[in-house]
């Protein structure tokens, strides 16, 4: 069961959950057991592979300000989605990109 406070501290049940909402859950479990842990490992990077795509584009540029806050460790975003690619909240990206002729290559881009 989770509290959803944006239904009036409804109490549901996980399966009644959307993607979007099913991912931020996920991702907020994580962050915060990451820092329960730290207490006995050191956790410095976290990577975030992909989920973006289940959120609408309110809930996702609030969750990227969120991570932008993030300052105890360093967290990699892996994903294909546009607005998260060039919105301009990331500062850092590595970028693989298929080579022009040859489908078997790829390029590694540092951008900063």
């Amino acid at each position: 069961m989770v509290i959803d406070h944006d239904q009036g501290d409804l109490c549901r049940p996980v399966s009644s959950l959307s993607g979007g909402e099913r991912f931020r859950i996920s991702l907020g479990m994580a962050l915060g057991l990451s820092d329960l842990i730290v207490r006995s490992v050191r956790v410095d990077t976290m990577f975030i592979d992909e989920g973006f795509d289940t959120l609408d584009n309110e809930r996702l540029d609030s969750l990227l300000n969120s991570l932008t806050k993030v300052t105890n460790r360093q967290i990699g975003i892996i994903t294909h989605v546009d607005q998260v690619v060039n919105g301009g909240m990331i500062e850092s990206k590595i970028l693989v990109k298929s080579c022009e002729g040859n489908s078997t290559r790829s390029e590694v881009v540092v951008l900063k």
